[in-house]
């Protein structure tokens, strides 16, 4: 296949999130093992104030600062958010949605960004009004996934169980914290979990053992977002299963084995999943009884499908020791792709090689997008 029939595909990463450094690491397995026969890749970086670079040089200056770097010459910046709204910058937003004349400047997007600003909708909007093909989840998936709230809402409404949890919103909390120290005593009791409500990787989570510990975490967790879960911390094994859309029509999607977390660590921190290589024990398939797995396989599933998912996602599940029933977690959109991330572990033990799973996430996007390209977007009545 010579150069000009490969399918360009775009690696954005980075991007404005507390999650910005593990993307650095996964977009960097991802144009690893990116079939080369098939695929020319085009690095995009997104630095953390929504500045794009393009070009493979800038990728490999991310890597060795271990962010996107900030590029003096100006002809390397490809978007930038102030451009919105100033005519002088037309031409470089234009640049963004047209075509050169000899063909796409690529042809498919593969975002591997995690977290607020990435992964929750508001990149896939963007893209969409672009009119760009892309893998993974679109808006509303999107959205909802990153949302521990919603998705939770929507999971109970599946009928599937979730850890007692309450929502703290920022402005209600300045105004009577009391009333919800309260609410966690008389609803939850302790140890429970703090959580932001729309991050990743673990960022901003405490485990709190007593009420002198809470307003620390509370606080912690509204450094990252505005709203935030107070969770009851459950006696669990925690489980991953990975899911992926099959490209035949109304197929089911296709269900990894179910694989196990066991962190060395207090929980599965941040610094349990990047920092420290002895963080956790990742046991593929999960030890655990076959009729658990097919439960928490099946739940995988029905969420899934119940959140709206295209593409792939991986959903965390844990297996309540006290009682063996399955309660959701969260559900990820974009899963890490590093060496060490668990959905193409899950992947390639269920069959499927990381350029095989690479190559179907673009051809979903591709078959998506030539989908929605059919439908009428006027109307005369």
């Amino acid at each position: 296949m010579t150069s000009s029939d490969k399918i360009r595909v775009a690696v954005l990463y980075g991007g404005r999130s507390a999650e910005h450094e593990v993307s650095l690491r996964s977009a960097a397995n991802v144009i690893q093992y990116l079939d080369q026969s098939r695929f020319e890749v085009i690095p995009i970086g997104i630095d953390k104030q929504g500045n794009w670079f393009l070009g493979n040089d800038v990728f490999a200056k991310s890597l060795e600062h271990n962010k996107v770097s900030q590029l003096h010459d100006g002809s390397h910046t490809w978007f930038a958010p102030e451009w919105i709204g100033n005519p002088s910058e037309r031409q470089q937003i234009k640049y963004l949605v047209t075509r050169t004349p000899g063909g796409p400047h690529f042809d498919v997007v593969f975002p591997v960004v995690h977290g607020t600003l990435c992964e929750d909708g508001t990149l896939q909007g963007l893209l969409e009004i672009a009119g760009l093909p892309y893998v993974g989840c679109g808006v509303l998936s999107s959205a909802i996934g990153m949302d521990k709230d919603v998705s939770k809402r929507l999971a109970i409404g599946s009928g599937i169980n979730v850890a007692p949890y309450i929502v703290i919103k920022h402005d209600q909390w300045e105004e009577n914290p009391a009333w919800f120290f309260r609410q966690v005593e008389e609803k939850l009791s302790y140890p429970v979990f703090v959580k932001p409500a729309n991050t990743g990787s673990s960022i901003g989570i405490s485990k709190v053992k007593s009420a002198d510990q809470l307003q620390t975490a509370i606080n912690e967790a509204f450094r990252f977002d505005t709203k935030v879960l107070v969770e009851k911390a459950l006696n669990v094994i925690e489980l991953e299963v990975a899911v992926l859309e099959s490209l035949k029509t109304n197929s089911d999607p296709v269900v990894s084995v179910v694989g196990e977390i066991r962190p060395t660590h207090e929980f599965y921190s941040y610094d349990a999943k990047y920092l420290d290589e002895n963080g956790a024990e990742l046991l593929i398939p999960a030890p655990i009884p076959e009729m658990v797995r097919e439960q928490a396989r099946l739940v995988a599933k029905t969420l899934f499908l119940a959140l709206e998912c295209e593409g792939m996602a991986r959903v965390d599940l844990f297996l309540n020791k006290d009682n063996q029933q399955i309660y959701f977690n969260e559900i990820n959109t974009i899963p890490g792709f590093t060496q060490i991330s668990m959905y193409p572990k899950l992947m390639q033990a269920t069959g499927i090689s990381y350029p095989e799973l690479l190559t179907h996430l673009i051809q979903l996007a591709l078959k998506k997008h030539k989908n929605k390209s059919q439908l009428i977007r006027s109307y005369a009545g």
